[in-house]
């Protein structure tokens, strides 16, 4: 999606709607800012309620004070000015607080970014800023402080976080991630104890193929782009995807295949933003996701395969940065979808990928990657798609289960006679 030409207002409502429609901040929380090239900055008003937000409740406070709008500017206002005064190049500021790192906040940790390759990266280092009245000088003062560091994430204590990004996307993208990691800390601690990776690589991942100029899109090709647009949009909505991660891909009936992008913001995907690979190039002006050699080997060596999903659900990956096993004997739906779910060394998907392809026969739809990620194969991109979602399920049951008691997996001959009953094989 093309956002640079979206003015202030709507970009910070856009945002918002966002951040309380997943559940990042309730009424009454969080607010945002974009200072724009005036220095003029343009901020979510105080008192009005973050469902029902318009375009005409954001308010611009000007270079000398001045304040245009319909509202008060957020009282969180001083610490959004002192960031902009401390570190002249951010350009947006995020503040919200999120049930995951609220609890952080609460106890004075800062997430683990180093439990997968990526997040680190996106989110940098974490400052933590003392705690202080919410609205004062003060607060803004310990917040500008961390800031002046050159971190652009700063936990508060007792209160939520601080984003800031070169515009309004970059800084919500390093948000969610955050996010994204607090959530899947507290669910590896539920069931066992977090490995944390020692070294996260910060070479930006290269993608081998040449590329080609591609002819006209078939009907075949548009139908295959409209669908993948629409599940990932619902893989968002369902928080099985963030905006920084997530693959899905689709092969045509031509042996060619249609991939995500890499780096653009899942959210907002549309139709021509997806690669079509064929023949190993991939199609000219566009960059495939970092996974799409991995994909062409799947399809190449496991011809039952139409469709694969790479994704980072935060209940599943629990299971992926913990020691803990993930077993889908718990209901029928669970073992007939995803069946056995192999647990895959760190880096074979990269160093060994002709063996990780390997496993995706017939029995073995899904794997877990160490410190990675899942990995869903299917028939189609829907059946793939119901694969990811009921693992997701899965283990977000298995991991209650932890609280409740011990697991009664369902007993072999039963087993026995679900592959029995729906000709699993």
């Amino acid at each position: 999606m093309q956002t640079e030409m979206l003015h202030p207002a709507d970009q910070l409502l856009m945002m918002m709607e966002r951040i309380y429609s997943y559940g990042m901040t309730t009424t009454s929380g969080g607010n945002l800012s974009i200072k724009d090239e005036n220095g003029d900055i343009w901020i979510t008003p105080a008192g009005v309620d973050k469902g029902a937000l318009t375009r005409t409740d954001i308010v611009c406070v000007k270079l000398d004070g001045t304040v245009n709008g319909h509202h008060k500017p957020s009282s969180e206002f001083p610490f959004h000015r002192l960031i902009y005064r401390t570190r002249p190049d951010l350009k947006a500021v995020v503040h919200a607080h999120p049930p995951a790192l609220v609890s952080f906040s609460i106890v004075r940790k800062i997430p683990n970014t180093k439990l997968l390759p990526n997040e680190e990266l996106i989110v940098g280092d974490v400052g933590m800023a003392e705690y202080a009245l919410p609205g004062s000088e003060k607060l803004g003062e310990n917040i500008a402080a961390e800031f002046a560091k050159g971190m652009n994430s700063v936990m508060l204590e007792n209160h939520g976080v601080v984003v800031g990004g070169n515009n309004l996307f970059e800084a919500f993208r390093a948000f969610e991630t955050l996010e994204y990691c607090a959530r899947l800390e507290i669910n590896a601690h539920r069931i066992g104890t977090p490995i944390t990776l020692q070294m996260v690589s910060r070479d930006k991942p290269q993608v081998t193929m040449s590329e080609f100029q591609p002819g006209e899109y078939t009907t075949e090709e548009r139908e295959i782009r409209r669908e993948m647009c629409m599940l990932i949009s619902r893989a968002y909505d369902q928080r099985l995807f963030i905006s920084t991660q997530g693959t899905f891909s689709q092969r045509m009936s031509d042996g060619s295949f249609v991939i995500t992008p890499y780096g653009d913001d899942r959210k907002y995907l549309q139709p021509k933003d997806l690669v079509r690979v064929e023949q190993g190039k991939y199609e000219a002006g566009k960059i495939p996701s970092r996974s799409v050699e991995f994909h062409e080997l799947i399809y190449k060596t496991q011809p039952h395969v139409k469709s694969i999903i790479i994704a980072h659900p935060p209940n599943i990956m629990a299971f992926a940065v913990t020691d803990t096993s993930f077993d889908s004997r718990t209901i029928p739906e669970s073992y007939i979808l995803l069946r056995e779910m192999p647990k895959l060394p760190f880096g074979m998907v990269v160093h060994q990928a002709e063996q990780a392809a390997a496993y995706f026969k017939k029995d073995t739809p899904l794997a877990i990657a160490e410190n990675d990620c899942v990995i869903v194969t299917g028939s189609s991109l829907l059946n793939a798609f119901d694969r990811l979602e009921v693992a997701e399920y899965s283990a977000k049951a298995l991991i209650d289960t932890f609280i409740l008691g011990p697991v009664q997996h369902i007993d072999e001959a039963k087993i026995q006679d679900l592959k029995e009953a729906f000709h699993l094989e």
